[in-house]
């Protein structure tokens, strides 16, 4: 894979089988929650995953952590020394030296978190388990670890509870980071948070970025989160991505209709700033073992043809139509006169 990246995801899939029900009388139904995904990861970078609820994108971050066994396709990682291996053909026994290469924050620190445990165990287990550390180096790198993450070490004998929201989720990412990973992919990592602490959080990221040279792959249905920390943007939609950009183009001029469907929701703080109703999508998400002929998006875009209907476009952004339309950004200004 090119130089410049670390991750590259091949033709990945990831199938569900359902169950057959009292007496095996329901046939089985097979659910493609990722379905032949390509995307690339540049070492450095913050990519970004966006979508709606069930477009599969918690999945591909769990295929990438190999918490998912990938159906079909590999997920190519460049170590520090360059070698490559594919996650995706990887035994466990194969997986654990790259357990402290590859590590992941989750969504909800409260959950996330043993309550039996210290911050110093909860933290350094990575090390204990992994043979990283032994005795007082442990209580040493956490002290380390935890201060790099804005928390004092003389608090660590402390359990979860005795801690804010935010302070938790600070331990959360200072377990991912004690054992010096490469990559960190982040699930929905400040959407269990106060507002007010969503971007402390998120300027400790960017600090914790810079100052240790991470790559991540930050996970978020949240634009303006994706908006201030991703380089990149690739957009979900029911298991495939449709499209994929810098930020700062996708946000100023999306070329797939579902992009721009997404930007226009998010909420804008002007009362004159009227969201257009057409732009929106109609109808819901449809089943996720629905059979499709053609694009995805159809049924529920304003922009669709015969074609669309027919066939789905091969290359990205996956629109038949995406050289001639014009799309509103989230910049895109809809003022309306009232008395």
């Amino acid at each position: 894979m090119p130089a410049e990246d670390i991750l590259r995801i091949e033709g990945v899939s990831m199938q569900f089988t359902g169950g057959a029900g009292l007496f095996g009388r329901r046939n089985r139904t097979t659910v493609r929650a990722v379905d032949e995904v390509n995307l690339s990861v540049r070492k450095g970078e913050t990519l970004g995953l966006v979508g709606e609820s069930g477009c599969g994108k918690t999945t591909l971050g769990r295929c990438i952590l190999r918490a998912h066994k990938p159906s079909h396709g590999r997920i190519l990682y460049r170590r520090d020394d360059g070698t490559e291996v594919d996650l995706a053909a990887l035994s466990r026994a194969q997986l654990r030296p790259l357990r402290t290469e590859i590590r992941t924050v989750f969504q909800d620190p409260n959950s996330s978190l043993n309550p039996r445990m210290t911050v110093q165990q909860i933290v350094g287990e990575p090390l204990v388990v992994n043979g990283l550390a032994r005795g007082s180096e442990v209580a040493d790198r956490v002290a380390d670890t935890l201060r790099r993450c804005g928390l004092r070490p003389e608090l660590m004998r402390r359990y979860p509870h005795a801690f804010s929201g935010g302070e938790r989720q600070r331990i959360g990412i200072a377990r991912a980071l004690v054992t010096q990973p490469r990559l960190v992919v982040a699930d929905e990592a400040v959407s269990a948070l106060d507002v007010s602490v969503r971007s402390q959080i998120l300027n400790l990221l960017e600090d914790l970025q810079e100052e240790l040279d991470l790559t991540y792959v930050f996970i978020s249905h949240d634009l303006s989160v994706i908006q201030h920390l991703c380089d990149r943007v690739a957009v979900m939609y029911l298991g495939r991505i449709v499209e994929e950009a810098e930020t700062e183009d996708l946000f100023e001029q999306p070329r797939h209709p579902y992009t721009e469907a997404l930007l226009r929701s998010v909420p804008r703080p002007d009362p004159r700033l009227r969201r257009r109703d057409d732009v929106l999508p109609a109808g819901e998400v449809p089943a996720p073992d629905e059979a499709f002929a053609g694009c995805r998006f159809q049924p529920r875009c304003r922009y669709a043809e015969d074609i669309c209907a027919r066939e789905e476009p091969a290359t990205l952004p996956r629109c038949h139509f995406a050289e001639d339309l014009t799309l509103d950004g989230v910049y895109a200004t809809d003022v309306r006169q009232t008395s």
